[in-house]
């Protein structure tokens, strides 16, 4: 910047300073003029929160959102094509319907309804994508266009016309010292700043009459193509589920039939160790013959158990017949009963 430019600065701020601080009063705008002001800084603020909400109320999860957002910033860094679209929550329930109504299978009804409920969830997802694209396209871009580029320009204006007011209030108010042609000019500036931020206000104003307005029809617009798409849908699932209704209260509830239960026999048995047996194993009614203290042990074959080859004087502790018999068993045999063991000590301490 030259030495005049930061001096224009200087005399600027020395300007803003004195108004702030000291209380001096600048060159007043006429009443149009700050009205006019007024309406563009209140459409720049509606066109702003406008898209913000406008946005969530297409694409409600702000998880997603984010998500998205960074997708498509990763995309257009790297010069690639935009990232996957908005997952509508419609979308999401259809495929979890479908998903559980397959594995319910085509005999149960309620899969079947849940399949054509999923099937219809599905197509108002596709109809809700349908919605996005058309309400981008015709409504969010044109006001994006009118903030980026005509709300900015009339920023602009503004600004370089508050540039050249403190400009022409800081020479005017040094007039002696600051020669006439100086201020002819500061003044000339400022009405040319003044006419042409004015110029650009008035576009902006004149064109929410017809540009504003048909954008907010196509909004609308888009929104009825949609909810008369998903009534049409709608309507066809409900009527699908309500055949399936009449169809299933057509036919003959069937009756829950008990199977019998399983008895079991408690019984010891040497075939199993000291197992629990099922009652078919034993024919009803059959029970094991009596036998009087100090008989063999005889199992249905006729041969006597290992206990009878194995007993020892009664003198000893009982504790140490049955150790001498589990030792004698397992290394003899290899084998162990369970049965022949209590018999065996029953006998020894009766």
């Amino acid at each position: 910047m030259s030495v005049a430019g930061l001096k224009k600065q200087f005399h600027k701020a020395t300007q803003r300073v004195s108004e702030k601080v000291g209380g001096a009063e600048g060159t007043k705008l006429d009443y149009d003029f700050t009205e006019m002001e007024k309406k563009v800084d209140t459409t720049a603020r509606a066109v702003m929160d406008i898209m913000t909400k406008t946005n969530e109320y297409l694409q409600p999860n702000p998880a997603t959102r984010a998500k998205m957002s960074m997708i498509n910033s990763m995309s257009r860094m790297r010069g690639q094509e935009k990232g996957p679209g908005y997952t509508q929550a419609e979308t999401v329930l259809g495929d979890s319907m479908q998903k559980f109504g397959r594995e319910l299978g085509e005999e149960s009804n309620f899969g079947l309804a849940l399949i054509d409920a999923g099937e219809a969830m599905r197509e108002l997802g596709e109809v809700k994508d349908a919605l996005d694209i058309e309400v981008k396209q015709n409504f969010i871009d044109p006001l994006q266009n009118l903030h980026d580029k005509d709300l900015k320009e009339v920023q602009h204006h503004l600004k370089k016309l508050e540039g050249r007011r403190l400009d022409f209030d800081y020479k005017k108010k040094r007039q002696g010292k600051v020669c006439e042609d100086e201020i002819k000019q500061a003044l000339e500036k400022f009405d040319d700043s003044k006419e042409i931020a004015e110029q650009s206000m008035f576009n902006i104003l004149e064109g929410d009459q017809i540009e504003q307005v048909s954008q907010l029809a196509a909004l609308v617009q888009a929104q009825v193509e949609y909810h008369s798409r998903a009534t049409e849908i709608l309507t066809q699932v409900s009527t699908k589920i309500e055949e399936r209704i009449r169809d299933a209260s057509s036919k003959p509830r069937k009756e829950f039939v008990a199977k019998p239960r399983t008895s079991l026999d408690f019984t010891f048995s040497e075939n199993h160790n000291g197992g629990i047996v099922s009652g078919a194993a034993r024919s009803p009614g059959a029970r094991s013959p009596a036998r009087s203290p100090g008989e063999p042990i005889v199992n249905p074959e006729g041969t006597q158990h290992l206990s009878d080859h194995l007993l020892l004087p009664s003198s000893i502790p009982w504790f140490l017949h049955s150790f001498y018999f589990l030792y004698r068993t397992i290394s003899c045999t290899g084998l162990f009963h369970v049965h022949d063991y209590f018999m065996y000590r029953t006998i020894v301490i009766s």
